[in-house]
């Protein structure tokens, strides 16, 4: 199925507005000082949730085109992936300079104490050649190794699902973390479905070929 122009533009402000609204609603807090007792830590766990969510949201994009036909849902992908490293910076940022005013030692000494802080910081340098090559432009110049570059998500994913896992670990709060983890287990398994059927039908074709050899 295709979309005109004109709706495929509509939809896309649509996504992009309601993308940006978490950002505009954390910002209008903070100037209303609304952000509870420790507006730090609500801006820090606010943004790296969001970032989860918008990770899990562009993982979906290419499952769900494949399995409903909406070929234009892949307009989409692009404009969700660049908003997943938006707020991931925005959690990485607040972090760095609001929680700990750039003081290395005391980052360090944060991270030696909460490993999970390490993983979730891999997973943002990864983001990063993401973000710098999701251009139409950076897409043409590398041709198949965009593709194979782009994989990457998949580690950013099992990153991000660690540092979320582990971090709610320490309060015991398990509940968001096993739907997070197994809504993108589901969508890493649905790319090994295209994979499994072309090995199928290779093995089929080894074989009727032996067959026809055989004869």
């Amino acid at each position: 199925m295709t979309l005109s122009a004109v709706r495929l533009t509509l939809i896309k402000r649509a996504v992009f507005v309601s993308a940006l609204s978490p950002l505009i609603i954390y910002l209008w807090r903070a100037v209303g000082d609304a952000l509870g007792a420790n507006p730090i830590e609500a801006l820090i766990r606010g943004s790296g949730d969001w970032t989860l969510y918008f990770l899990t949201l562009t993982m979906s994009i290419t499952p769900l085109r494949r399995f409903t036909g909406q070929n234009w849902l892949q307009a989409l992908r692009r404009m969700l992936g660049l908003f997943t490293f938006l707020y991931a910076c925005l959690h990485l940022t607040t972090f760095v300079w609001f929680d700990h005013f750039f003081d290395l030692d005391e980052i360090l000494r944060d991270v030696w104490k909460r490993p999970f802080i390490a993983i979730g910081f891999t997973a943002f340098l990864l983001l990063i050649p993401l973000a710098i090559t999701s251009t139409h432009a950076m897409q043409r110049r590398l041709g198949r190794y965009w593709s194979q570059l782009h994989r990457v998500v998949y580690a950013v994913a099992l990153l991000a699902m660690t540092h979320f896992w582990w971090m709610r670990a320490g309060k015991q709060n398990f509940a968001e973390p096993i739907v997070i983890g197994v809504i993108i287990t589901i969508l890493l398994a649905a790319r090994l479905i295209g994979p499994i059927q072309r090995w199928i039908q290779a093995r089929k074709d080894l074989v009727l070929a032996r067959d026809v050899e055989s004869r």
